[in-house]
C-alpha cells in the first residue's frame, strides 16, 4: 500500500492508483474550485478536459493522468 497526503489528511492506497481515484476515495471526488465557487471533478479520465487539475507536491498537475507516489501531498483547494 502507499501512503499520500489528500488535503493535509493521511490516505492509504493501493499501488497504480491514480490520484483521481484517490480523491474518490479518500474524499468527495472533487479536485478543484471554480471561479465561481463550485467544486469542480474529473470529468474526461483522459487529461483532455482539465477538471482535474490539483496540485501534487507544489505543482499544478492532472490528477487523471497522475500516479499516486509514497508521501505525495495532493492539495484540492486553494
Amino acid at each position: 500500500m502507499i501512503d499520500v497526503h489528500l488535503d493535509g489528511r493521511p490516505l492509504r492506497v493501493a499501488p497504480g492508483t491514480t490520484v483521481a481515484a484517490a480523491l474518490c476515495l479518500g474524499g468527495d471526488g472533487s479536485s478543484r474550485t471554480s471561479v465561481g465557487g463550485q467544486r469542480r471533478a474529473p470529468f474526461c479520465g483522459m487529461g483532455v478536459c482539465q477538471e482535474c487539475r490539483v496540485e501534487i507536491d507544489g505543482q499544478r498537475r492532472l490528477a487523471c493522468q497522475t500516479l499516486c507516489q509514497p508521501g505525495m501531498r495532493v492539495e484540492t483547494r486553494p
